[in-house]
Parts: structure tokens; C-alpha cells; sequence
């Protein structure tokens, strides 16, 4: 007997309060305020890879995800034994290559090693420093050597977080989520209005936000919540009123966690600016070695 195709689940695991409190990380002596910003500064380095690799937003978002889910609880990785840049790139690509968008090892090493570089705006962009104007290629440069110095590291790491993960690396989104809920809300005209445009570039912008928030928004709410969230966060600030006084519990949504989000949400602006002026001076660590630099002057 076959079966059809299977439509994929629309919810995630979720981590534990446990896990939230209790990571390998700060149990390896490393601060939570420095995990977060390490946290951070991978996420937003898987981001910058995934662009340059000309991947879609969806594979980004789920490699950032499974980015951060390998370093919750006890059980999880900690950043004092596998660097916050490797566990990036392995994310991203055993991702890409679950996907109709799948990418060579030396891609992804390539891009990693020129984002790494001191000719890369990626680490100039929250420093005092100004990259050079004229970037030089020397500087990012993989010989074959250290290509397959790297490229081993990268398999090796693959596995690590696969079986961190126990395999579960299947990760559901929210954004067609949202853009559905905006049509059966009646938001979407089949004629897009530039205010209709711009609810869709909000909510789609706060989505993709979210992937950085300290919360772990992505990790603690299912994707129907965050979908009504940014929906309505993004009605409010276009000005679209929608459906009746409290449409969120049509899709089983309630107020408290409703407002829970929005704020999370709203905020994240503002985490991000605060985060990047405490490290405007010095990078922010994401090798082992850096880790253990910034460490240091607490012992």
C-alpha cells in the first residue's frame, strides 16, 4: 500500500526550563551574558554565510535554529569546546544539504574564511575599525592543505551536532504561516496595495528577527504564536486593524502569550544595538581560543 506525501509537522520540540538555565556553557565556567553575545555573534555570522551563499532566508533560518539548539542544556555543546564559528558553518551546511539548495564543502569553507578575514566588513562591523577599502585575497585565502585541515574539521563537526541533536533536525517555521494568516484575516488583497506590501515586509522582518533574540524565541514559542505575533506587531506599527477585538484565539493564541511576544519582539531592536556597543571596541569571541582570551582576566 503507498501513501501520499506527507505534509510537514507545524510545531518543534521545545527546550525545557532546565535547558535554559543549565547549559554546558555557563557549567564550564563561561558567564551568561557572554554566552549570549557569543550566541549572538554566531547567529549573525550563520546569517552573513547564508547570504553569500545565495541560500534562501527558510535554509538560513533553520541553520540558525539548529545552530542554536546544539548548545542548550547539560547535554548540549558549550563554546569552550566547540568553537561558535564551526558549529555555524556545520549548521549551515548539513542544512543546505537537506535541501534542493545543497553546497560543496569548499563553498561553504570559502566564505567562512573570507567572513573570518581581516578583509571582511563582517568583523569591522561592530568595531571602531574600518576594513580596507580594497579587500586582499591573501588574507582569506584557503590553500589545499589548510582546505582539508578544514574540510575534515567541518564533516567532523557535521557529526557532532547531528548527534547532539539526536538527528531531530527537522525545523518548522512561521513565515508561510504568517502570510496565511494575513489572507484568511482578509489583510491581503488579491490587488497588493503598498500598505498590504508593507504589512508583509514587517511581519516577515520581525520573523527574521526573532532568530536573534535572546529569548530564544524560536526555541521556547511554536511557530503558529510567532506567526500571530509578528502579524500583529506589524498591523499595529502599518496601521491595519484586523478581524474582531481578539482574532489571535482563532488561531489558538492567547493574550498572555500574545503579549509575551510582542514585547520580545519589539525589543530585540534594541537588544541588538546594546550588543553590539559592548563589543565595539574588541570582537566578539568565536573560536575556542577567543573564548578562553576572554576568560582569562576572571580567573
Amino acid at each position: 500500500m503507498t501513501t501520499g506525501p506527507q505534509l510537514a509537522p507545524l510545531s518543534n520540540p521545545l527546550v525545557t526550563i532546565e535547558q535554559l538555565t543549565n547549559s554546558s556553557s555557563q557549567l564550564d565556567g563561561i558567564p551568561a551574558d557572554l554566552e549570549q553575545s557569543i550566541r549572538y555573534a554566531g547567529t549573525t555570522l550563520t546569517q552573513a554565510a547564508g547570504i553569500l551563499l545565495r541560500l534562501p532566508q527558510e535554509i538560513i533560518a533553520q541553520a540558525i535554529v539548529s545552530f542554536i539548539r546544539f548548545y542548550m542544556g547539560s547535554d548540549g555543546g558549550s563554546f569552550r569546546l566547540h568553537a561558535a564559528k564551526d558549529i555555524s558553518a556545520a549548521s549551515l551546511y548539513m542544512t543546505a544539504k537537506m535541501s534542493f539548495f545543497p553546497q560543496s564543502p569548499r563553498s561553504v569553507l570559502n566564505v567562512y574564511a573570507y567572513l573570518l578575514s581581516p578583509s571582511s566588513p563582517f568583523l569591522h562591523s561592530a568595531s571602531l575599525s574600518i576594513p580596507p577599502s580594497k579587500p586582499d585575497p591573501e588574507s582569506y585565502y584557503l590553500s589545499e592543505g589548510a582546505y582539508a585541515s578544514a574540510r575534515i574539521t567541518l564533516i567532523h563537526n557535521e557529526s557532532v551536532l547531528l548527534r547532539t541533536l539526536a538527528f531531530a533536525t527537522h525545523v518548522s517555521l512561521p513565515h508561510a504561516l504568517a502570510l496565511t494568516y494575513l489572507q484568511t484575516l482578509s489583510a491581503l488583497p488579491k490587488a497588493p496595495t503598498s500598505t498590504s506590501r508593507a504589512l508583509v515586509k514587517r511581519t516577515l522582518a520581525h520573523l527574521n528577527s526573532a532568530l536573534l533574540s535572546p529569548q530564544l524565541l524560536y526555541l521556547t514559542h511554536q511557530p503558529p504564536s510567532l506567526a500571530v505575533a509578528a502579524v500583529y506587531l506589524a498591523a499595529k506599527e502599518v496601521g491595519v486593524k484586523l478581524g474582531g477585538e481578539e482574532w489571535w484565539t482563532v488561531f489558538d493564541v492567547d493574550r498572555e502569550e500574545l503579549g509575551f511576544l510582542v514585547v520580545a519582539m519589539g525589543s530585540i531592536g534594541g537588544w541588538v544595538k546594546a550588543e553590539e556597543e559592548k563589543w565595539v571596541e574588541k570582537m566578539c569571541p568565536l573560536t575556542i581560543e577567543e573564548v578562553e582570551e576572554v576568560l582569562e582576566p576572571t580567573r
